[in-house]
């Protein structure tokens, strides 16, 4: 003990020795070391279904929240292309949501969330961002119906927007299609051309889109040209719509 406290001889035995030791410390912890590796390698097949189930869980609601998102955004840009619908009008205008459409598909009719504690009237035209919809047919205190203009018993006066040719737009009972009625063979219409409203009849004001002509065909036999028309409007898709007032209306609408 005095040799190793006053000198260093005995160093290099330690290290000699300690050298030796360490593979035997090294042995003596295997156990431990094996017992602790399968502790973490190994997972109970319960627990594994267990998390499995969180996880899955966990991914519906993500999935969940994510397409709520999507449908967040879309909706936003609906609005806000309908608020820039709204700039372009010079009427006063009304925004209102579908509540409700017709179970007959022969039947193109909506309830609105809007009604006679609104200002509604019957015969207000409907638009969405994109162009006319249709009109009011029936009002109730919260809500209306409205009838669209591809609706079988529609008809409305429309004019090419290039020319001012006048015709009648009509329904067919096909959210994607309307009919052009009355065209002579020899009318200057062409594919592409834009329809609008013409006004005459005062039910819609003038000069709103309508749609555009995509097909024209002659039909043996007829006096006047068979035309598609594609409407302007989302007729079966916007859920946020416009109601359009004007000073002649709202004096009619309060007569009433």
């Amino acid at each position: 003990m005095l040799m190793d406290s006053f000198t260093p001889w005995l160093k290099p035995v330690y290290s000699a020795v300690d050298n030796l030791v360490r593979p035997l410390y090294w042995v003596a912890n295997l156990p431990l070391r094996v017992q602790e590796w399968a502790a973490s390698s190994v997972t109970p097949r319960s627990q594994i279904e267990a998390d499995n189930q969180r996880l899955t869980k966990e991914s519906l609601i993500y999935h969940g929240q994510l397409q709520r998102m999507s449908e967040l955004a879309a909706e936003n840009l609906r609005l806000r292309r309908l608020l820039n619908a709204t700039e372009l009008l010079q009427d006063s205008v009304l925004v209102t949501e579908v509540i409700g459409v017709s179970a007959n598909p022969l039947r193109h009719t909506l309830t609105i969330n809007r009604g006679a504690a609104d200002g509604v009237f019957v015969g207000q035209p409907l638009l969405d961002a994109e162009g006319l919809m249709g009109q009011i047919i029936e009002v109730h205190p919260h809500h209306s119906a409205a009838l669209l203009i591809t609706d079988s018993d529609h008809a409305l006066p429309v004019q090419v927007l290039r020319n001012g040719l006048r015709s009648i737009a009509e329904g067919v009972a096909d959210y994607n299609l309307l009919s052009l009625e009355f065209v002579s063979p020899t009318a200057d219409i062409r594919e592409g051309d834009e329809l609008v409203s013409s006004g005459l009849g005062g039910l819609y004001p003038v000069g709103y889109p309508v749609g555009t002509v995509i097909r024209i065909a002659s039909v043996p036999g007829e006096s006047f040209l068979k035309i598609d028309v594609d409407p302007s409007a989302e007729i079966d898709r916007s859920r946020h719509l416009l109601l359009v007032f004007n000073s002649r209306d709202s004096a009619a609408g309060a007569a009433e």
